[in-house]
């Protein structure tokens, strides 16, 4: 018997299972990368994009079409990271605007849509490259508008699709030479299939492990039975993340776990990166909002009343302070123009804070920042102007893309695809240029960086015409991987010189948190005897994965 029709039930379940087979391929997906490099890859990328977009889809208490599509857009496009991460939303994005107002979706409806889906995302990219994910969209975007008219049942249409984007994705290293070389298929059309596989096997009826969304949604709020309520001390269950606006560390920590227990039990103070998620029972909730909006700003508020007294007048007063502290902050004076950037290492980080960045994320290499996470950073800034550095290729649309959600401020992306074309860019602000002057201006220096770094293969490969082995040391610079070998030191001279020409005049070099500052200051010796005419600058980075970060000027 022929299946005509999806309804929002069944698309939930398809959505949810798509992101659970991703999450579960996620490191195959890894190992199709080109470069070796230990570096955030595709299949993360898309993993952490999904989930964050299946746990709005998890949290939904009413199914209908237009609240799961708003949650599976709105979800994935937040927490999009990589260019990879990117793609899949914007993928997501046009797929949902074509089934929205729809109750149930047929062949005609799905086509139109996966025809919506593949036209977003190649707009979004300034320069589609085919032999991608996008190339895999497209081959199947083609061939469902080709069996639309042809039949009008799912059974027939939806694996015919899969089979012809899985035809697609095998043809990809013909499209691109690098990843014939390496003898892969595309990561991010891989990461595609693999989505669209898990929700295949969930129309079928087959069984699919939720787990991992399950436990990436958070713990849940326990509710306290009618007859254990008469014996709580403490009624309130409250429950919060605070978003870092400064130090958080192990001694806070404490400080603060020590706070909620003289209000409170039941006590749960978890600190990451930039978020701290708090539990507490308390019969005040207002004096743990008082305290943590000294750390930040809140989000993700739930406060639950036990006892059942009371709840509204609670609920609102804390949503009101935290509001008004909100409301406060938001007040706080502008200044015309203001930086973001991306780093990662204290040395680094404290390089930018030093030449004037008002908010540093940190990611980059081991890990590209989120939509979401430009756009909390966007809202701590206090400027008209904001100029957002990524400082790397893989980062920039999702700077792009937070550019594009930001509504009270002027969102400029300077296009770095590196740290040291970061902080060249800032060095060459000019304040008492208008925002105009000085995007021009930067990013026609970044143009006249050159910029190399050294790092360790993960896996046997063969690209660029070179052999290399995991634990080989590798030189890659704009171009790609220049150098290969056993020794740190020879492999950086070796890359040097690839960059260096008649009308170098700065050689900058950046030491990981791996690299002594004795063997720092000797490979700096060296290359000082090796280039005399040239300024030598050596600067700790503190970055991790890469020895070393050189540009050359």
């Amino acid at each position: 018997m022929a299946t005509n029709t999806i309804n929002a039930e069944m698309l939930k379940k398809m959505f949810l299972a798509g992101a659970a087979n991703l999450d579960a391929n996620k490191e195959m997906i890894n190992e199709l990368n080109v470069f070796p490099v230990p570096d955030g890859d595709t299949g993360t990328n898309m993993t952490l994009t999904i989930m964050s977009a299946a746990k709005e889809v998890s949290a939904l208490e009413q199914t209908d079409m237009k609240t799961l599509a708003k949650a599976i857009s709105s979800g994935s496009l937040r927490g999009a990271r990589g260019n990879s991460g990117v793609i899949l939303s914007q993928l997501l994005r046009g797929f949902t605007k074509g089934i929205r107002d729809f109750d149930e979706i047929d062949v005609a409806t799905l086509a139109k849509a996966t025809v919506r889906a593949k036209e977003t995302a190649y707009k979004a990219v300034m320069k589609p490259k085919e032999g991608t994910i996008l190339t895999v969209a497209r081959g199947m975007a083609e061939k469902a508008e080709e069996l639309a008219e042809t039949t009008e049942d799912l059974d027939v249409f939806i694996p015919e699709v899969l089979k012809h984007g899985q035809a697609v994705l095998e043809q990809t290293p013909e499209m691109l030479p690098v990843l014939k070389e390496a003898g892969v298929v595309d990561s991010g059309g891989q990461g595609l299939m693999e989505v669209l596989r898990g929700a295949y096997d969930a129309y079928q009826g087959k069984e699919v492990d939720y787990s991992a969304i399950a436990a990436s949604a958070g713990t849940k709020m326990t509710r306290v039975g009618e007859q254990a309520q008469a014996d709580i001390k403490f009624g309130y269950c409250t429950e919060f993340i605070i978003m870092l606006d400064k130090k958080f560390d192990e001694q806070d920590e404490q400080k603060f776990k020590a706070y909620l227990e003289s209000i409170g039990d039941s006590i749960v103070c978890v600190a990451d990166d930039d978020i701290v998620k708090i539990h507490v029972h308390t019969n005040d909730p207002g004096l743990a909002i008082q305290k943590a909006l000294t750390y930040g700003q809140l989000s993700r508020m739930k406060i639950d009343n036990m006892r059942e007294e009371h709840q509204e007048k609670l609920i609102k007063d804390a949503e009101k302070l935290a509001a008004q502290q909100a409301e406060a902050k938001k007040q706080e004076e502008r200044k015309p123009m203001g930086f973001i950037t991306v780093s990662i290492g204290e040395g680094m980080n404290e390089i930018f804070r030093e030449l004037g960045a008002d908010y540093i994320i940190e990611g980059g290499q081991t890990m590209n920042p989120s939509t979401d996470d430009m756009l909390q950073a966007i809202d701590q800034v206090a400027a008209d102007t904001i100029f957002i550095l990524p400082n790397n290729k893989n980062i920039i649309l999702a700077a792009n893309q937070a550019k594009d959600l930001t509504e009270d401020k002027e969102i400029i992306v300077i296009p770095t695809k590196t740290v040291p074309q970061g902080v060249t860019a800032i060095i060459n602000f000019m304040p008492d240029q208008d925002a105009k002057a000085n995007e021009e201006m930067m990013c026609e220096e970044i143009q006249n960086v050159k910029t190399g770094q050294v790092t360790y293969a993960v896996r046997d490969t063969h690209i660029d015409d070179k052999e290399i082995h995991e634990g080989d040391i590798m030189g890659i610079a704009d171009q790609g991987i220049v150098a290969v070998g056993e020794s740190v030191e020879k492999v950086s001279l070796e890359m040097l010189q690839t960059l260096v020409d008649e009308d170098t005049s700065l050689i900058s070099l950046y030491y990981g948190e791996d690299v002594q500052e004795e063997d720092a200051s000797k490979l700096a010796e060296e290359v000082e005897a090796l280039y005399p005419e040239i300024d030598i600058d050596l600067h700790l980075g503190g970055q991790p994965i890469y020895y070393y970060v050189m540009s050359v000027e």
